[in-house]
C-alpha cells in the first residue's frame, strides 16, 4: 500500500491529491469545533475509560483506537476527530486504488474520488468519532484485496483478507453482513473455485481467531448485542419502505452522482470487461434487499458505494472515449464539483447554526428520519451536539445545592448514555460523581455502590420518580432550542428518601436500545 502511495505521488494521481485535500478540509472543520461534541462521542469516551472485549452496542476495536488516540492526543474536539479525518481521506484513496485495479485512467479516478468526497453521508460521518467512519475502510479494503487475488493469482493474499475482515468485525458487526453477502455472491460466479483453496480457509481462520475475544464477551454477557439489535429494530428505528430506502441512497450519495453509481451497478452486472467483478454488483443487491427486509437504517448500505462508484466512473471513461466525446466527462466532473461544493454546508458543521438552518431550507435538503423521535430544527447529526455543557452546569448547580453529607451519598442518574457521558466528561472539572444509567453499557457498569439515598435524576417525570422516592423536587429545566426534542425542556430532579435500594431496582432499569 505504501509503495502504491509513493508511486501515485510520482504519477500525480488525482486520488492522492484529493485525499490530501479532503484530510486538510476535515482537519480545518475540526479546528472550528464543529458545533461541539456529538452525543455518541461522550459515550465512546466513557467506553474508552472502561476498556473491554465488547460493549452492548458495538465491538471493541474503535474504542481501543479511541483510547490510544486520547492517550497521545488528548480529549479536545480536534484530537477526538483526528482519526475520522484520516479515515475519510483513506476511503478516498482506496476508491482511487479500486479504479486503477479496474484499469481506469485519471479521469475515472478523479470522477470516482470526487463522488466519494461530496457524498453527504461521508461528509456527515467524518465530522465526529464513531466506528461508522472506519467501516468503509474494511469493506472496501477487503474487496480490494480480493480483486488483487483475482488479478494476480496470489492466493496468499487471503491471509491479509482474513486480517482485514476480522478487524472489520471487531470494528462493527455489520461486517458480518457484508462478508456473508460477498461470499454468497462469489458462490454464484466463476470465482466459486476459491473455496477449494487452503489459503481461503486459512484467511477465514485468521478472521475467526481475531473475533474470538468479542465472541467470548458476547457469550458471557448473554448476547447483549443481539438483544440491543432486536430492541432497536422494534422500538427505535423508524419504519421505512423500499422506495424510501432507495430515495435515501439517492440523497446520501448526492443526487447528481446517481448516474455514476447506477451505471456502476449496471456495468458490474452486465458489462463484459467487468465480468470478473460481477460478484461486487451481486453483493450490493443482496445487501440492499437484506437491509430493506430488516428495516435497517439507510446509511447501513453506505460503506459499499466506493465499490460501485469506481466501476461507474470506469465505464463512463471508457464509453466517452469510445464515442470520442471529449468534453462530456470533464464537463460532468466540473458539474459535480460545483454542486458538491454548494451542498457541503447541510452535512458539515461549517456555517453559523442559524445560517446553516436557512441554507438547508433554501436548498430543500432534509435527511430522512431514521429514528422514532420528534422533529428538531436541525438534523440529528447536528442537533446531538448542542446543550451538553449547559446541561451539566445545571446538574452541578443541583449537586452544589446539597449539604456536604448529602454530596457524599449523591448519585447522578441519566436516562441515556449521551446525558451520562456528558456528565462524566464535563463533570471532571466540577468533581461530580460518576453518572449511572440503565442505557446500554452504562447498565453493565452498574450503580457504583451508590445507596440511592440522594439521586440527581436527569429527565423522566415526577410521577415515575415518586414510585421510587418519597421526596421528588424539580430543581430546574434545561433548554436548548437546537438540541433533540427529548433533550430540550429537560427536567432535572433532586430525589431523596428512596423506597427501595438501587440494587433492588437496577435489574429493571436495563435499557438496551
Amino acid at each position: 500500500m505504501l509503495t502504491k502511495l509513493i508511486n501515485s505521488l510520482k504519477d500525480k494521481s488525482p486520488g492522492v491529491y484529493i485525499s490530501i485535500i479532503t484530510l486538510l478540509f476535515q482537519l480545518g472543520v475540526n479546528l472550528t469545533g464543529g458545533y461541539g461534541y456529538f452525543r455518541d462521542e461522550f459515550y465512546y469516551i466513557a467506553c474508552s475509560d472502561n476498556l473491554a472485549w465488547g460493549y452492548v452496542d458495538h465491538p471493541p476495536l474503535s474504542i481501543l483506537i479511541l483510547w490510544l488516540q486520547r492517550t497521545f492526543l488528548g480529549d479536545s474536539i480536534f484530537a477526538i476527530r483526528f482519526l475520522p479525518a484520516l479515515a475519510i481521506a483513506g476511503i478516498v484513496y482506496l476508491t482511487a486504488l479500486i479504479v486503477r485495479e479496474l484499469g481506469g485512467g485519471k479521469k475515472a479516478e478523479l470522477l470516482a474520488c470526487l463522488s466519494v468526497v461530496f457524498a453527504p453521508v461521508y461528509l456527515a460521518i467524518s465530522s465526529f468519532y464513531s466506528m461508522n467512519v472506519f467501516e468503509p475502510l474494511f469493506w472496501v479494503g477487503s474487496t480490494f484485496i480480493l480483486m488483487r487475488i483475482i488479478n494476480t493469482g496470489n492466493e496468499k493474499l487471503w491471509l491479509l483478507f482474513g486480517v482485514i475482515s476480522g478487524l472489520g468485525i471487531m470494528n462493527k458487526h455489520s461486517m458480518l453482513f457484508f462478508g456473508f453477502a460477498l461470499l454468497l455472491s462469489i458462490l454464484l460466479t466463476q470465482h466459486r473455485k476459491v473455496f477449494y483453496s487452503k489459503w481461503f480457509w486459512l484467511g477465514g481462520a485468521i478472521a475467526f481467531v481475531i473475533t474470538i475475544p468479542n465472541t467470548i464477551w458476547l457469550i458471557t454477557h448473554d448476547w447483549a448485542t443481539l438483544e440491543f439489535m432486536r430492541n432497536a429494530l422494534q422500538w427505535k428505528n423508524a419504519p421505512i419502505s423500499p422506495l424510501e430506502f432507495f430515495l435515501s441512497q439517492l440523497l446520501f450519495q448526492h443526487p447528481f452522482v446517481l448516474p455514476i453509481w447506477i451505471t456502476g451497478l449496471a456495468a458490474l452486472l452486465f458489462y463484459s470487461p467487468l465480468k470478473k467483478y460481477r460478484f461486487i454488483g451481486i453483493t450490493y443487491l443482496f445487501l440492499f434487499l437484506l437491509f430493506v427486509v430488516q428495516r435497517g437504517k439507510p446509511y447501513y448500505l453506505s460503506p459499499i458505494y466506493p465499490l460501485i462508484l469506481a466501476p461507474g466512473a470506469f465505464f463512463l471513461e471508457q464509453f466517452t472515449f469510445q464515442k470520442n466525446w471529449k468534453y462530456i466527462l470533464p464537463g460532468y466532473t466540473t458539474f459535480i464539483i460545483i454542486f458538491g461544493l454548494v451542498t457541503i454546508p447541510p452535512w458539515t458543521p461549517i456555517l453559523p447554526v442559524e445560517t446553516q438552518i436557512e441554507y438547508s431550507k433554501a436548498l430543500g435538503l432534509q435527511p430522512p428520519k431514521m429514528e422514532r423521535h420528534g422533529d428538531s430544527v436541525l438534523p440529528q447529526v447536528f442537533a446531538d451536539r448542542f446543550g451538553w455543557k449547559e446541561m451539566v452546569e445545571k446538574v452541578v448547580n443541583a449537586y452544589n445545592s446539597l449539604t456536604e453529607e448529602e454530596k457524599k451519598e449523591a448519585a447522578i442518574y441519566a436516562q441515556n448514555y449521551g446525558e451520562a457521558g456528558a456528565v462524566d466528561f464535563f463533570g471532571k472539572e466540577y468533581n461530580l460523581p460518576k453518572a449511572i444509567s440503565g442505557h446500554n453499557n452504562y447498565w453493565l457498569w452498574g450503580f457504583h455502590n451508590y445507596s440511592g439515598k440522594v439521586v440527581i435524576v436527569i429527565g423522566g417525570g415526577t410521577d415515575s420518580h415518586s414510585k421510587i422516592f418519597e421526596s421528588v423536587e424539580l430543581f430546574t429545566i434545561h433548554n436548548n432550542k437546537y438540541a433533540m426534542p427529548f433533550e430540550n425542556e429537560l427536567p432535572i430532579f433532586i430525589c431523596k428518601k428512596p423506597k427501595l435500594h438501587l440494587k433492588d431496582i437496577w435489574g429493571g432499569l436495563k435499557n438496551y436500545i
